[in-house]
C-alpha cells in the first residue's frame, strides 16, 4: 500500500504595501496589515517580505499597547532582532525597522481586526506618502 503525502498548508504571505524608493526620508514608508497582534507569529512573515535592499534587521520598534507582550528579543531567519516597545499614544499604529548601515523605515501598521474594505485603501495611501 502506498503512502500517500499531503502538501504542506501555504505559509500565510505578509499583506505588505511599500512606497517607492526614493532618495527622500518619508514620513511612512509603507502600510502592514499583520493577521494577528502576535509578533512572534507576524515578524517572521513581514521579516521575509522585506526587499533585500533592506539589508538584516535588526532592531524593531513597536508601541505595547498595539501588541501582546513577547520577548525582548527573537531569532528570525537565522539572525536575533532586538524588540524595543514604547508607551503611549505616540506612535501607536506605526512599527520601526532599523537595519545598521542600511537605514530605518516607518511603516503603517493597520490593526489585524480591520477589515479589507478599509484596510487596502488606508495601505495604498500609506505607500503613496510623500516625501517630507
Amino acid at each position: 500500500m502506498a503512502t500517500v503525502l499531503k502538501p504542506l498548508p501555504p505559509q500565510p504571505v505578509a499583506r505588505l504595501r511599500l512606497a517607492p524608493r526614493s532618495p527622500f526620508p518619508r514620513p511612512i514608508d509603507g502600510a502592514w496589515w499583520p493577521r494577528s497582534r502576535d509578533l512572534l507569529v507576524e515578524l517572521p512573515l513581514l521579516i521575509g517580505a522585506l526587499p533585500a535592499a533592506w539589508g538584516q534587521i535588526a532592531g524593531i520598534t513597536v508601541n505595547s499597547a498595539m501588541w501582546f507582550s513577547g520577548p525582548g528579543r527573537m531569532l528570525v531567519e537565522g539572525h536575533v532582532v532586538r524588540l524595543h516597545r514604547t508607551e503611549g499614544s505616540h506612535g501607536r499604529h506605526t512599527i520601526c525597522l532599523i537595519s545598521p548601515g542600511h537605514g530605518r523605515w516607518d511603516l503603517l501598521v493597520v490593526p489585524p481586526e480591520v477589515d479589507a474594505g478599509d484596510a487596502e485603501p488606508l495601505m495604498a495611501a500609506a505607500a503613496a506618502a510623500t516625501a517630507r
